[in-house]
C-alpha cells in the first residue's frame, strides 16, 4: 500500500493548489487527480447533491486502489466530509480542519471568502471558535469567483471589480486574516493581495492538509519514501477542456482521461443525521 497513489478531487482546477503542495512536500508520492467538471460549479449546489457526488468520486477511487483521499474542495469538507468517513475505509481527509487551525494561530478577526455553499455551511467559523472563541469570524460567499476562473478570466477588470466588491465587507471589519476558504482562490492571490492591505495574512489550507496528509501517512506506515509515478489525470467532462486550462497552473499538458463514475442503483442513501 506504500506504492499505492493519493487521490484528489476537486469540481475543476481549484484542487491544482492542493496537487502542487503534494508535489513540494510529498515529492514521493503517487497521485490520482479527479475533476467532477461536469458537474461544475459545487458551490450553488444543495448539500444532499455534493453528499451523492462525493459518494461516487469515492466509490471509484476506492477501486482504483487509492491508499487515502484528500477532498481538495472545500464545499464538499463541509458538507459532506463528516457523512462518508463513516462509509468508507479508506482514509478521508478534509481542507476545514487544517485552514482553521492554521488561521487560530495567526489572528483573531478571521475572514473567510467561500463559495456560498461553504459560506452557508458555517463550517469555518464553526472550527475556528471552537478551536478559541475569542476569535471573531466573518464569511462572504463569492458565487462568480469559480466561474471566472475556470474560464481563464483571472486577469480581467471584472475580475477585479468583483474582487473588490467581495472584500469591501470584510475589510470594514479589519479583518487580520483572511482564509482562501475555496481551493481556486489562491489562483487569484494577486488580485486579492493587491486589493488588501499588506497587514492581513492570507492562509491556503491546501498547504496545511498536505502537512496533515503528511502525518497520517506517517502514522498508518503509508508513506511512500521512492520514486514517483506520473500523476493519473480523470474528468467527468471533457478532458481536453480540462488540460488546456491546467496548463497554466502545472506548467504542462496532462494525459486527461474520462472517467464514468460509478451510479447508483437505487435511490441515494439518506444524509447522515446531525448529531
Amino acid at each position: 500500500m506504500q506504492k499505492a497513489r493519493i487521490g484528489i478531487f476537486d469540481s475543476g482546477v481549484g484542487g491544482l493548489t492542493v496537487l502542487r503542495e503534494l508535489y513540494r512536500q510529498l515529492p514521493s508520492e503517487s497521485i490520482l487527480y479527479f475533476a467532477d467538471t461536469a458537474r461544475l460549479p459545487y458551490g450553488n449546489r444543495q448539500p444532499a447533491e455534493i453528499v451523492q457526488f462525493v459518494r461516487e468520486i469515492l466509490c471509484w477511487m476506492e477501486s482504483q486502489g487509492v491508499k487515502m483521499v484528500i477532498m481538495a474542495c472545500n464545499t464538499s469538507s463541509a458538507l459532506a466530509l463528516e457523512t462518508v468517513q463513516s462509509e468508507f475505509d479508506v482514509p478521508i481527509l478534509g481542507l476545514i480542519l487544517p485552514g482553521a487551525r492554521a488561521a487560530v494561530r495567526q489572528g483573531r478577526r478571521i475572514g473567510v471568502i467561500a463559495t456560498p455553499a461553504t459560506a452557508a455551511s458555517n463550517a469555518y467559523r464553526r472550527a475556528i471558535q471552537e478551536m478559541n472563541p475569542q476569535c471573531r469570524v466573518w464569511q462572504v460567499g463569492c458565487p462568480e469567483f469559480v466561474p471566472l476562473i475556470e474560464r481563464n478570466r483571472i486577469h480581467d477588470s471584472y475580475t477585479m471589480e468583483v474582487a473588490r466588491e467581495y472584500l469591501a465587507p470584510l475589510q470594514e471589519q479589519q479583518i487580520d486574516t483572511l482564509i482562501y476558504g475555496c481551493t481556486h482562490y489562491p489562483l487569484l492571490a494577486r488580485v486579492l493581495k493587491s486589493i488588501l492591505p499588506r497587514s492581513v495574512q492570507l492562509v491556503d489550507p491546501a498547504v496545511w492538509v498536505v502537512q496533515a496528509a503528511a502525518r497520517e501517512l506517517e502514522a498508518l506506515g503509508l508513506r511512500d519514501t521512492g520514486a514517483a509515478l506520473p500523476t493519473r489525470f480523470g474528468v467527468s467532462g471533457c478532458p481536453e477542456e480540462f488540460g488546456q486550462r491546467a496548463v497554466q497552473w502545472l506548467g504542462c499538458t496532462p494525459t486527461v482521461e474520462k472517467v464514468c463514475l460509478p451510479q447508483p442503483e437505487s435511490e441515494p442513501l439518506p444524509l447522515k443525521p446531525l448529531e
